[in-house]
């Protein structure tokens, strides 16, 4: 199949780049914003593509024609979503528009991803059926896309994922792990949430899910997330455990004392009987994530 990627630079594109080279068997045509971040340059065709102009997107797509579109950019800062609104909807939302109008025209199967901060977090862990009710800016614009996807004419897929968590190849980004690691080593006094619930999720499980999804053109929405339901703080002390760093200096703490701009759903999480069932995907545990993020570092 000839796949194409937005967001390449990004970390769930760099591991789907890596993951679809490396599985061989595809064109792959790796799209992001500015230059080509990518560490390996072959292998793939590198576009420049701003998805928030529409003839940025049909030009690239309607030239090269994909059998399968994965949308992998996205504004998914939720603080910044929330004082962004109008940027957040452009590329959120809007882009979502050009892309999907540029599928028909080719017709192509779409992938969106989409979030579990669609729901209100009142009664997680959350089936593809549950009710969505996003309470900030950021899961509103992703409730928004899916909406455009359903009622598109043409084969699609939402791939809904939790708590994204790796390594990008330049250490660009921090997660959970890397935070805590990096604390308890400086023995810096840390505290951590305990009263939010999330099933975090390996970027390179993120990655599996999709090109699952892809290569069965399996339509319709699938919660792609790990499957271990836990609150930072039990993160927090695994990371711990894992790397035998001493724990006094982390201490339990709750949402509420942290300042943030946009409201975060106390508990999501998913439950994945669904693409266990229908693209036979298994995720990581929360320990096995820890040992591929600590074989990376090394």
């Amino acid at each position: 199949m000839k796949i194409l990627i937005t967001g390449s630079n990004g970390l769930l594109g760099q591991k789907l780049v890596k993951l679809i080279i490396a599985n061989g068997g595809h064109e792959l045509i790796a799209t992001a914003r500015g230059k080509n971040r990518l560490p390996k340059e072959s292998g793939y065709i590198f576009e420049s593509l701003d998805i928030t102009s529409e003839q940025e997107v049909r030009s690239v797509i309607m030239n090269h024609r994909p059998d399968v579109i994965i949308n992998t950019a996205a504004m998914t800062n939720v603080d910044q979503c929330e004082t962004e609104q109008e940027d957040c909807w452009k590329l959120n939302v809007t882009a979502v528009k050009h892309l999907l109008k540029a599928s028909e025209a080719c017709n192509a199967f779409f992938l969106q991803l989409s979030t579990d901060f669609i729901f209100d977090g009142e009664d997680g862990p959350y089936t593809e059926e549950a009710i969505a009710n996003p309470v900030s800016y950021y899961g509103e614009s992703k409730l928004a896309a899916e909406q455009l996807i359903l009622e598109s004419k043409i084969d699609w897929a939402i791939a809904r994922t939790v708590l994204v968590y790796g390594i990008a190849h330049d250490m660009s980004r921090s997660n959970i792990i890397l935070w805590v690691k990096k604390s308890l080593e400086e023995g810096k006094d840390i505290q951590v949430v305990d009263d939010q619930w999330r099933t975090p999720t390996l970027a390179e499980d993120l990655a599996k899910g999709c090109l699952l999804i892809a290569e069965k053109k399996a339509k319709g929405i699938y919660n792609i997330s790990g499957d271990d339901l836990l609150t930072p703080y039990e993160m927090a002390v695994k990371t711990a455990e894992f790397f035998n760093l001493p724990q006094t200096s982390m201490t339990k703490s709750d949402s509420t004392k942290f300042k943030q701009t946009a409201k975060r759903p106390p508990k999501t999480g998913f439950i994945l009987d669904k693409a266990k069932r229908d693209l036979g995907f298994k995720p990581h545990s929360f320990e096995e994530g820890i040992q591929v993020l600590a074989e990376q570092i090394k």
